[in-house]
């Protein structure tokens, strides 16, 4: 018996009608779809009776490679038709393609992604030969408006010219081969009776070649007389098999018509399909739409469905889908944008989704407070009246709608195109009106799974550890660190966050190990996608604590210095301190080459304070982070000799970074066996530099001195160097910055060393107005590492050095005048000065 092939558009009404009218007709013994053949054995569960959409979630996770897929399922998908229809009519319902973590799909992340990019110049020429915008709109203009007479010879004619002599990828060649194996053992099985199979209308053609080298009839009459728009004759429909009926006909042939199908008067094959809509004519021999091929080629024996490599981990389950999701407005890879239009014409037909559309965006505008009147809407819906005439639409489009709504609501310039003028996510800048608009054609419709629905283990693992803590309603949480049950809570909400379940958000926490903070402060809601994001979060592991920290080593392997801190910090929060050599040897890579001094410096301090002090968190001395800490000071010392750039102003980052040296030489050195000696004498090659940056060289400088207390009669630095090194660095243009740097590093050896603040005194009082003026920035900066109690303790010393009594306090007391005002005004004034007395004005 034949094997009828259909090729469809993903999530396409049009093509739906055609697979539910086919499978009526012909009551195969075999249904096979374009789907993971690894959930073959669990087809059960997708008839159970969801509310739709719904999603296979498929993932795969190995030492190489974590990968994530998603085949979604709505009423209106070809597919999702396929299973019910075909389990309705007592066929056996096969997926037929390899699963999604099989290498032939790529990083992939809907299965169901369609293939225009990959033949967008014939997509091109089609557009511009029927004068629509996009695909979105060619395909509402050829297929999902019309009538659906014809409609096989149709899809055959546009499936046949995009694919043309296209090459295929090597991942699509693999996936075909594997799909026509599956097709010549259904057939062979089959004997007499019928085989349908719906796939991709990009894989069509390949499929009939490879298994019957590519002889195509079409079989699939045109619908009945007295159908309306969308093809369905009157009160006739086959449902989905959830209670979302769909429009469909059990086709009947056509009067006059041989028994291949065709009328006499129409050629047989491809180029009879494309002169019905006036598209050139593919080559000979091509097929694509639905069609029959005889025979079932070589090689019938069921082919093996793939299993997981050793050491990887995956599988699939069933996940609650949104129609937001499924939009192409949102970023959806696949298909059909607006999938409430789309589901209102599958459910009603052109008429009523032209109907439901105006009165949806129009109802969303007037909840939102927008200017939306019945006058607007009269005139929307008379706009695109006329301009369905003018594109020869015989009833309202989706774009036809849009356009008359846009022209009705929206008065003013627009800043972006219109986004079904385009394909993708939303501009930023597009109208408000539009972004309504938009919405209203995505809806807002959540699947929901059957009770009886098998899910993940971390789902069980996550809903039994939530019931125990209580955190099983919402509510504001409060947690206390130091006590064993507060920390066991926090740490549960921490994995949760970590792995992005929605639902759980901290308010107040600590932010590094050396906060005081002893609490923390979470609102916990029971969020609608909670089961979504569990399940997804499922391929991670089996229970939350091994999710998380699978979760965190896959940030580590990707992140960059910046992120490693934040990361880091994480695993302390969620108790994931042990690490895996693997993570180790991604952190020591990614601390290898890290390229930046300030990111690595930032690192370096959050990963040593987890290492010194948090015993709160059970990070203290830690071996995992002792070893991040050994490889991250070697590379910023490597880091900060490479440093160039004599004039550039302080940048707190980079000091910051040195202070992190400084800190991990003085209290890691001795435990993690680091190289003093070796680290003093870059810091001194760096100090004497002059084409290191000014701040660079005042931290290297005061890492010098508060590292090195040796005499200097046996080589240190001695407290001398300080006044000689702070003579040398006078400069108007660089002294603040260099004092900077020595602050930040040496801020205690500066307030224990008189003469230092003595010779600081004596060079800034030195200066005139406009050397002063140019300083003074640099300097407010500098003096802002001191504390206030420091900075009162350096102005007590001016004043006792002066000889003035007074309170150091007021001294420092915040002046309503701005000292930078104050000192232009004095350099102004001086500068008046000068030119009167030039010109004997003033003596």
């Amino acid at each position: 018996m034949a094997t009828t092939f259909i090729g469809v558009r993903h999530h396409s009404p049009a093509c739906a009608r055609l697979v539910a009218g086919t499978i009526a007709a012909l009551r195969p013994a075999y249904v096979l779809v374009e789907g993971p053949a690894d959930m073959n054995d669990r087809i059960g569960e997708l008839l159970l009776g969801h509310e739709l959409p719904v999603a296979v979630f498929s993932s795969y996770r190995d030492d190489e490679r974590h990968c994530a897929s998603w085949a979604p399922f709505c009423a209106y998908s070809p597919e999702w038709v396929a299973l019910q229809e075909g389990h309705r009519a007592g066929a056996t319902v096969r997926f037929i393609d390899l699963p999604a973590w099989d290498p032939a799909l790529g990083q992939r992340e809907n299965r169901y992604a369609d293939a225009e990019q990959r033949y967008a110049e014939v997509v091109d020429r089609l557009c511009t030969e029927f004068a629509v915008d996009n695909v979105d709109a060619l395909w509402d203009h050829l297929f999902e408006i019309p009538p659906d007479d014809g409609i096989a010879e149709r899809l055959a004619a546009y499936f046949d010219l995009l694919r043309g002599e296209t090459p295929a990828s090597e991942g699509d060649v693999r996936r075909e081969a594997y799909m026509a194996r599956w097709i010549r053992a259904a057939a062979a099985d089959a004997g007499d009776r019928p085989v349908v199979v719906v796939t991709g209308g990009f894989h069509r053609p390949a499929l009939i070649r490879l298994t019957d080298g590519g002889t195509a009839r079409f079989d699939v009459p045109a619908p009945r007389a007295g159908a309306d728009g969308g093809g369905a004759s009157p009160g006739a429909s086959v449902g989905a098999g959830d209670g979302n009926a769909g429009r469909s006909d059990v086709p009947a042939p056509r009067a006059g018509a041989d028994e291949s199908g065709a009328s006499p008067e129409e050629p047989v094959g491809a180029a009879g399909g494309a002169a019905r809509f006036g598209v050139p004519v593919p080559r000979e021999g091509a097929a694509g739409g639905a069609a029959s091929v005889g025979g079932v080629g070589e090689g019938t024996a069921w082919p093996e469905v793939p299993v997981l490599p050793e050491g990887a981990v995956g599988g699939s389950f069933l996940v609650p889908y949104s129609f937001r999701r499924l939009d192409a407005f949102d970023g959806y890879q696949s298909g059909m944008p607006s999938p409430e239009y789309y589901q209102q014409l599958w459910d009603g037909g052109p008429r009523q989704a032209a109907d439901h559309l105006a009165g949806a965006v129009v109802g969303r505008l007037r909840e939102r407070k927008q200017r939306a009147s019945t006058a607007d809407l009269i005139a929307a819906r008379a706009s695109a009246a006329g301009l369905a005439l003018v594109r020869g639409h015989q009833y309202p489009g989706r774009t036809d709608i849009l356009d008359g709504l846009a022209g009705a609501l929206v008065h003013d310039a627009l800043d972006e195109p219109l986004p079904w003028a385009t394909r993708g996510r939303l501009r930023a800048g597009t109208h408000p009106v539009v972004v309504e608009m938009v919405a209203a054609l995505s809806g807002t419709r959540v699947g929901r799974l059957h009770p009886s629905t098998p899910l993940p283990p971390l789902v069980h693992h996550a809903d039994v550890e939530l019931e125990r803590e209580g955190f099983g309603v919402g509510g504001t949480v409060t947690v206390a660190l130091t006590e064993d049950d507060g920390l066991r809570r926090s740490r549960l909400l921490h994995r949760l966050r970590v792995l992005r379940i929605p639902g759980f958000e901290r308010r107040q926490g600590p932010r590094t190990g050396v906060d005081p903070v002893l609490e923390e402060q979470w609102d916990v809601t029971v969020h609608e996608h909670r089961l979504v994001a569990l399940i997804e979060a499922g391929a991670y592991g089996a229970t939350l604590d091994e999710a998380a920290a699978a979760v965190l080593a896959e940030r580590i392997r990707g992140a960059d210095v910046a992120g490693l801190a934040d990361a880091l910090f994480d695993a302390a929060l969620c108790g994931t301190v042990r690490l895996s050599d693997q993570v180790l040897h991604d952190l020591g890579a990614a601390v290898g080459t890290a390229g930046d001094l300030g990111d690595l410096g930032r690192l370096l301090a959050v990963v040593l304070t987890l290492w010194r002090h948090d015993r709160l968190l059970g990070t203290a001395g830690s071996v995992p982070l002792g070893t991040v800490i050994a490889a991250a000071h070697q590379r910023a010392l490597w880091l900060a000799e490479g440093v160039r750039g004599s004039a550039s102003p302080a940048d707190p980052v980079r000091i910051a970074a040195v202070v992190a040296v400084r800190d991990t030489t003085v209290h890691a050195g001795p435990r993690l066996a680091l190289d003093r000696e070796a680290a003093l004498a870059v810091m001194r090659r760096v100090a004497e530099d002059r084409e290191s940056p000014p701040d660079l060289r005042g931290a290297a400088f005061g890492f010098c001195w508060s590292v090195d207390t040796t005499d200097p009669e046996d080589g240190g630095s001695g407290w001398e160097d300080p006044v000689r090194a702070v003579r040398g660095a006078a400069a108007p243009g660089t002294a603040g910055d260099w004092l900077a740097g020595l602050f930040a590093v040496a801020r205690e050896e500066v307030l224990h060393a008189p003469r230092v603040l003595d010779v600081l005194d004596d060079l800034i009082s030195g200066m005139g107005e406009a050397e002063f003026l140019i300083a003074l920035p640099a300097l407010r900066q500098a003096f802002t590492y001191f504390p206030p109690r420091e900075r009162e303790t350096v102005a007590g010393h001016l004043l006792a050095r002066r000889g003035l009594g007074g309170s150091p306090r007021a001294l420092l007391r915040r002046r309503s005048t701005d000292p930078a005002f104050v000192a232009a005004a004095l350099e102004l004034e001086a500068r008046v000065d000068a030119a009167l007395t030039r010109e004997g004005l003033l003596t």
